[in-house]
């Protein structure tokens, strides 16, 4: 939603629709997307702002009042799946002051929604980034940071209680921007036309498994047990930086719609839910790169020439007018 030349929301939800983008993760309780969502059969992720963790953490009536504000208020006619409750928080770094809030905020929405009866439908949870993990290579020794544990541990505990997964921004791009001699861009592009990195069992042909297979067996390698990942962002740039190419960009989120209908090598079984950064160029944002995210032009011109529905690709989803795309499959 960060720029000056969006469609307004209504319309947004059109576009959902006539590209068959069954859903959306939006980054704020924003009331005219939420009222548009209203009968759109659109599933959503719902966030938390940082900023208004605080509140929710040291007060069980402030998050019971969130609550009815923004998912009782819309329930069941917006089809709310999962509350992000922050987004990129990490004790160490920048966002390092709100790391104390997360934890309890989810605990107190949570149990504002589990007192509706709605926690089997909606599921609580927070969305972290990839610089928590400290090893990733190979990823069956992926694991987290020690100076992260303290912090992620307990939500992982939560997590595993409440029957949540965790929400995972996984960004190929800025692992291949950051390291353009060890990473090759067609691992990063998912057109390595064979296995580039053997890891045991299993092997890898893209970054963006090995990376999500690094989440999974830093999970694992936690100890507390068994608790999904959904990729809640993935994207890559069509300018301004380096590998930010139209073409790249093309070929990337191509490749990831179609991947969106199968699993992981760790976690074969089951289609991989990944939402894609973002729906929309936006104007508003900086530096320069975050511009170029968007799948569509604000003008609700695509992009890109590749469709996100169909029966063979699965479905995709889109991250919020900050819009992210579901992959989930239909097969």
């Amino acid at each position: 939603m960060m720029g000056n030349n969006l469609p307004p929301a209504n319309e947004v939800i059109s576009l959902y629709r006539s590209n068959n983008i069954r859903r959306m993760r939006l980054y704020d309780p924003n009331q005219a997307a939420l009222q548009a969502l209203r009968n759109s059969g659109i599933e959503l992720i719902l966030g938390v702002p940082n900023p208004d963790l605080q509140a929710l953490a040291t007060n069980a009536d402030n998050a019971r009042q969130w609550v009815q504000r923004n998912v009782l208020n819309f329930w069941p006619s917006v089809r709310i799946k999962y509350i992000a409750v922050g987004n990129e928080v990490n004790p160490v770094g920048g966002s390092s002051s709100y790391a104390q809030f997360v934890l309890p905020a989810v605990q107190n929405v949570y149990q504002a929604i589990r007192a509706q009866g709605l926690h089997d439908q909606i599921k609580v949870s927070t969305a972290i980034d990839t610089t928590m993990i400290g090893n990733s290579y190979p990823p069956s020794q992926g694991s987290f940071r020690g100076d992260v544990r303290s912090y992620l541990d307990p939500i992982i505990g939560y997590l595993l209680y409440a029957g949540a997964p965790l929400l995972v921004n996984v960004y190929p791009y800025f692992s291949y921007s950051g390291n353009p001699r060890d990473i090759s861009l067609p691992y990063a592009l998912f057109t390595a036309p064979n296995v580039v990195v053997r890891d045991g069992q299993y092997g890898y042909q893209n970054l963006f498994d090995a990376i999500l297979d690094a989440v999974h067996a830093a999970i694992d390698n936690t100890r507390i047990g068994y608790v999904e990942v959904v990729v809640s962002e993935s994207g890559w740039p069509s300018d301004g930086g380096f590998g930010a190419t139209y073409e790249n960009a093309r070929v990337y989120l191509d490749n990831l719609v179609r991947r969106a209908g199968r699993g992981s090598p760790r976690r074969p079984s089951k289609p991989t839910e990944i939402y894609i950064f973002g729906m929309f160029d936006e104007n508003g944002k900086s530096p320069e790169i975050e511009k170029h995210f968007g799948l569509f032009n604000p003008n609700k011109q695509k992009k890109y020439p590749f469709g996100f529905g169909g029966k063979r690709d699965g479905k995709i989803v889109i991250d919020d007018f900050n819009a992210t795309n579901s992959l989930k499959s239909d097969m």
